[in-house]
């Protein structure tokens, strides 16, 4: 983990969060600024700064498997998972996640 990473931060506690699901190599919370009726972040333990950067597919693997079985076990069954990779491309916290989506039509291509 990142000593000054917001995430990691949020994995030891030191930063509050609503907590969604916790794996042993995952954990999932609520986010501040919802784009979706449901929104929730779901986040490695690792800490890895971006899915270019990242050649573990294990844990690729468990991030998504993890937002998987967060979205059946909350009765979703339409859902966007979306993973912004870089500034420009939207990212602002450099930890990878996945943003789970759900609760509203979506349009595409998104903006």
């Amino acid at each position: 983990m990142s000593s000054d990473c917001l995430f990691c931060k949020i994995i030891r506690g030191e930063i509050p969060s609503k907590k969604v699901a916790e794996t042993e190599h995952a954990f999932a919370f609520e986010d501040i600024n919802p784009q979706a009726p449901k929104h929730i972040l779901v986040i490695h333990k690792t800490h890895t700064e971006s899915l270019a950067t990242t050649s573990d597919n294990n844990l690729l693997a468990e991030v998504f498997g993890a937002a998987r079985d967060i979205a059946a076990q909350a009765g979703l069954s339409n859902y966007r998972l979306v993973v912004n990779n870089g500034p420009e491309a939207g990212q602002t916290v450099f930890h990878l996640h996945v943003h789970l989506l759900a609760g509203r039509p979506f349009t595409w291509p998104p903006g």
